[in-house]
């Protein structure tokens, strides 16, 4: 018997779901508060939203018990809980700024504390987390593997998109030079250089 029963593999897929829910309702709240940001790759949101509705309902889908060893199923729920904690840490280090649209706005601030101090997207690191370890909790590990596989087909040409946006704020280059993008690395940290004024703007177009 694994260590999760088919009721509690629902409770967690309708746990995460409803935080979600939650983190759009904040992220609609934050982008209210900017109406000048920008959105960095407006083209990919809706595959974006495809995907993740294709992950909740994949792993929430009724289907047979699969059986699944428990350290596979333990490794599953603990990437599961290092994603929802790094989640929470990127909202709470952006504040107003964080959305789930990414929108850039001219009068962002450069954040390089938290997750941020070792990661450019820590993110996009939770939901990538989140898409490989969900279906596996729940015993759908070939649909970890597509579903993980769409994901990074989505978020690949957002990123790039956001990095364009990004890039051309005070210092954000600078700060984040060698930082990597998703996978910390050993004495790569993001520092912000001092001459950087946090007061400074930088009026961006918005992209085709």
């Amino acid at each position: 018997m694994g260590l999760l029963t088919q009721r509690r593999r629902t409770v967690l897929v309708a746990v995460l779901a409803a935080q979600r829910l939650a983190e759009l309702g904040h992220s609609s709240l934050n982008r209210r508060r900017d109406p000048k940001a920008v959105p960095s790759s407006p083209r990919t949101y809706p595959a974006m939203v495809a995907a993740h509705v294709a992950l909740f309902v994949t792993a929430g889908w009724p289907r047979r018990p699969r059986p699944i060893a428990v350290p596979v199923e333990a490794a599953a729920l603990a990437g599961l809980a290092v994603a929802v904690c790094l989640r929470l840490a990127v909202i709470r280090e952006l504040g107003q700024s964080w959305n789930v649209t990414a929108h850039v706005s001219p009068a962002t601030e450069v954040v390089t504390s938290g997750p941020y101090s070792r990661l450019r997207h820590p993110n996009y690191t939770a939901v990538a987390l989140e898409f490989a370890c969900l279906p596996v909790a729940v015993g759908a590990v070939r649909e970890a593997v597509w579903l993980s596989l769409t994901n990074a087909a989505v978020l690949w040409p957002r990123v790039r998109a956001e990095e364009a946006l990004l890039d051309r704020l005070p210092g954000y280059r600078e700060a984040f030079d060698g930082v990597p993008r998703f996978v910390p690395r050993p004495g790569r940290r993001s520092q912000m250089p001092h001459s950087v004024s946090q007061s400074r703007t930088l009026i961006l177009s918005k992209p085709q």
